[in-house]
């Protein structure tokens, strides 16, 4: 059996042999090779087709772009994925509620707090423990995930800065990921891909003498915000590469499906954190940046601005946290939080092993059955949006009511806002598809999860 493929430039049909077998007709489908795909079209005058990525130093990860060009003009952009798929997804089913977090937190990698707590808010609300969690493990939540977002704010900084040649602006971004990344390492023994955030609270508690450190980084890192907008904002060489490049306006983005910076550069405040409040978001003081442009610099211009508002909350969640526990008081839930972590910044301290071995046979016998089998879940599904850098991550849990989750997929803002390339590519330079690209700030870990 043979199928005709009705792509323009395709000549040959593509075969579609198919099998029988208990599930049905199942059928393998072969397409050409990148000259059969294209046909002739390269061998039109001032027409040629480029196959930028996935290894392209500017693609921002695996990315692929296939480009299509009149003289240096784009007239049609197509985006190609699934270089960096992990299953993810699917193999969160066939581990406990408490594993999943080690798999979620690997998806968007520069972003990890936020895949653990939106993950860790579905299950804590299919679990009707929502209201039980402890205000001190909600602040520091809120905590980490405002770090987080600066972080992945100075990683887009630095390299698409360095894409478009501010070589300095790069060195800068990073410096002061640097030392973000420490106070990461500090908390939860990781600088990423922490595991930290936990159904019912946080693996441990926030170690000695880090909140006064970080306190100290507030008026440093504003400053050099403020350095930032000094070397750039008024740079004609940046204002040239950014200004009416790119342009998205709104109901470009709400068609698409497109949230976060692009949506809030184009004049639209959505940003969950207020619209739909999480973690107690609603009690923090803080506003949200947005742009009337569109274009990239405006996206440039809402990110900064981000970021102090970012500053501002972090500053709010250290003078709210006052002691308490920092994990649910059920202990049927509750994986122990109270003690430091091991030597390897993964697995419980020496002393707590001593504690539960020690204490009774009961203790030691809950313990195994809560590590090896988990809690359960009551059957149900629900959705968890939170505001991640990139826009709306949202988690979609489904539970059976068993110790493992029947289906987890999650709204990743980098796949959804990646619709947006041959809106900002097509029709531009070909030297100004990187920028914009970079303006989407798109992660493929969290593309391709």
């Amino acid at each position: 059996m043979t199928a005709t493929d009705a792509r323009p430039g395709v000549d040959e049909p593509i075969e579609a042999g198919f099998t029988e077998s208990t599930t049905g007709r199942v059928y393998t489908v072969t397409g050409g090779d990148w000259e059969s795909v294209l046909g002739d079209r390269e061998a039109e005058d001032d027409h040629i087709v480029v196959n930028m990525g996935p290894q392209h130093p500017s693609t921002h990860g695996v990315l692929r772009l296939v480009l299509e060009l009149d003289g240096e003009t784009v007239t049609q952009a197509r985006v190609v994925i699934g270089y960096l798929h992990t299953g993810i997804e699917k193999s969160c089913e066939f581990r406990t509620w408490t594993q999943g977090v080690t798999f979620v937190t690997r998806m968007d990698y520069l972003a990890p707090i936020f895949n653990e707590t939106t993950y860790c808010l579905g299950v804590e609300r299919l679990l009707g423990i929502e209201g039980q969690i402890p205000e001190r493990a909600t602040t520091i939540r809120v905590l980490m995930m405002e770090l987080n977002r600066i972080s992945s704010h100075l990683v887009w900084l630095a390299t698409g800065s360095m894409e478009i040649g501010a070589l300095s602006a790069m060195l800068y971004g990073f410096r002061e990921r640097e030392t973000v990344l420490d106070f990461f390492e500090r908390i939860t023994g990781l600088r990423m891909n922490m595991g930290y955030v936990r159904p019912g609270g946080l693996a441990v508690d926030l170690p000695a003498g880090v909140e006064d450190d970080i306190r100290a980084f507030l008026p440093v890192m504003a400053k050099r915000i403020d350095e930032y907008e000094k070397l750039l904002s008024a740079n004609p060489i940046w204002r040239k590469r950014l200004q009416d490049v790119g342009h998205l306006d709104a109901q470009g983005c709400i068609a698409l499906g497109v949230t976060g910076p692009l949506l809030r550069a184009a004049g639209l405040p959505w940003d969950t954190r207020k619209t739909m409040p999480y973690c107690g978001y609603d009690t923090y003081d803080f506003d949200v940046p947005i742009a009337t442009a569109g274009d990239n610099y405006a996206r440039y211009q809402v990110r900064l601005e981000e970021m102090r508002q970012s500053l501002r909350i972090v500053e709010q969640c250290l003078d709210r946290l006052r002691p308490g526990p920092v994990m649910v008081a059920d202990k049927k839930i509750a994986w122990p939080a109270q003690l430091a972590l091991g030597g390897d910044g993964l697995g419980n301290s020496l002393d707590h092993i001593r504690e539960i071995m020690g204490t009774s046979m009961e203790a030691l016998i809950h313990h195994f059955k809560l590590v090896t089998e988990g809690f359960r879940v009551p059957a149900g599904q629900v959705y968890v949006p939170v505001e991640s850098p990139r826009g709306e991550l949202g988690a979609h849990i489904v539970s059976t009511g068993g110790s493992r989750p029947h289906r987890v997929h999650m709204r990743d803002p980098s796949f959804v806002n990646l619709q947006a390339v041959p809106a900002l590519a097509e029709g531009s330079y070909i030297a100004d598809v990187i920028g914009s690209v970079a303006s989407i700030d798109p992660v493929l870990g969290g593309v391709d999860r």
